[in-house]
């Protein structure tokens, strides 16, 4: 066979490389803002597809329709579980009481156990609030009723985060709009144990090699073991973070999306979807964590000419 190479696979960025802990992930940082508005929502990913758009860039003088590849993430409504109060100490922000909404599913008897008591009374003091959500995915064709539950976070005041907490669902288009950024926030596929090969990319060794082509040929110092030896291991279901995913359009028209025969491996859309630009992480059916951008990016609208079923 001839000798063959390509670019190393595995960025030594990431450590340790161990699984996740839950199959969605969890946001440690929130963008804030002056206005009255949720950061975040949580949808299914679907599948990919592809579309034909004109960019609006002012730089490019030829208005000529490009090809794009989207994944396509459903977006069933957002009900509200419960309203937060944190305060912040020398030991990090603790909680101070949950006010939990009043309409609640018997879904969330198969996640959590419910209390009996509610607390009502808010408190004088707190430094910033955050609004636990959950989702439905009875509502759509995946096959499973267990909501997740997870902490969005909010910029506004007090009456505002009330509103939300009355609120009977939460829809996609009153968090995000079309030609916008998020970051996505995913747990990578999971591929289990696998070798250093395909693992960190490293090159086989020779036919004749005593003790194994697909291996590394030196482990290291034997006293000073270092973490940069290649070595088997848990490879994917990591959580992962993409930055400035374009929106191309937020749709509720199912007949626009849907494929004949359904998604592979998913089915139909039957809720409000979301058409993101190129790939992102996670299989199919995994729950995606869509968040406002921390990173600033000046953005071009795009005119959709037509999308591929």
């Amino acid at each position: 066979m001839p000798t063959t190479s390509k670019p190393r696979a595995g960025s030594l960025q990431f450590w340790p490389r161990k699984k996740s802990k839950r199959i969605y992930a969890n946001v440690k940082f929130w963008r804030g803002d002056k206005d009255n508005k949720l950061l975040g929502f949580i949808g299914y990913k679907v599948g990919m597809t592809h579309l034909h758009y004109i960019s609006q860039n002012p730089h490019i003088k030829q208005k000529i329709e490009t090809v794009s590849p989207v994944t396509v993430i459903e977006c069933p409504p957002l009900k509200p579980f419960s309203l937060r109060f944190y305060k912040k100490s020398g030991y990090g922000s603790e909680v101070i009481t949950e006010i939990l909404s009043k309409n609640l599913e018997k879904e969330l008897s198969r996640k959590i156990t419910l209390p009996k008591k509610q607390k009502e009374q808010i408190p004088e003091k707190f430094d910033y609030l955050k609004l636990l959500v959950y989702t439905q995915p009875k509502s759509t064709g995946i096959g499973k009723k267990k909501p997740e539950i997870i902490e969005l976070g909010m910029s506004g005041d007090l009456e505002f985060a009330k509103s939300l907490l009355n609120k009977k669902e939460i829809k996609i288009d009153e968090v995000f709009k079309e030609n916008q950024y998020v970051d996505i926030h995913a747990i990578t596929k999971g591929k289990g144990n696998q070798g250093p090969v395909k693992r960190f990319g490293i090159s086989l060794k020779q036919h004749k090699s005593e003790k194994g082509t697909r291996r590394v040929g030196s482990l290291g110092n034997w006293t000073a073991k270092t973490w940069r030896v290649a070595h088997a291991g848990q490879m994917g279901y990591s959580k992962r973070t993409e930055y400035n995913k374009l929106i191309f359009k937020i749709g509720n028209d199912n007949n626009e999306i849907n494929q004949k025969g359904g998604f592979h491996k998913y089915g139909n859309v039957k809720n409000d979807y979301v058409l993101l630009k190129g790939s992102i992480a996670g299989s199919k059916k995994r729950a995606i964590i869509m968040t406002e951008p921390i990173r600033n990016k000046k953005v071009f609208p795009a005119n959709i000419t037509s999308i591929k079923k």
